[in-house]
């Protein structure tokens, strides 16, 4: 579970099986809730259980200030199908903040982008005789 969750909170979301995501979930929303105390002691519990100075610095400055608002459910769990050579059922998990950023974000490109092309007008076509 460090290992997981130490790439969650380093990539913000991972690739997983089902039930590696669904323990990972337990773990990960437990280390947010810490995040959000956002004391000394809270921190030290936090790298007693990650291991990793880098993640738990980005766990208690980046991604726990993105959830004070939000008194649970930290993480999505999203079932993408089964593994090739095994047939296990993969997931993948992230955390709920990020994916709704990045449609946003994705709308708003979009429609500036079709704003800022011209209008493209074409040429009638001639049909070729057939013959």
């Amino acid at each position: 579970m460090r290992n997981l969750a130490t790439a969650l909170i380093r990539h913000e979301k991972i690739r997983t099986t089902d039930a590696k995501a669904k323990e990972l979930r337990r773990f990960a929303d437990r280390l947010v809730s810490l995040g959000k105390q956002a004391t000394l002691a809270a921190r030290r519990r936090a790298f007693d259980r990650v291991r990793d100075r880098d993640a738990v610095t980005k766990l208690f400055d980046v991604i726990a200030p993105r959830f004070n608002e939000r008194p649970g459910g930290y993480t999505r769990i999203t079932k993408l199908g089964f593994r090739h050579g095994d047939a296990a059922p993969i997931s993948l998990i992230e955390w709920t903040g990020r994916a709704e950023e990045g449609k946003k974000k994705g709308k708003g490109r979009r429609k500036a982008a079709a704003e800022k092309a011209p209008a493209k007008k074409e040429a009638p076509r001639k049909r070729a005789a057939a013959g």
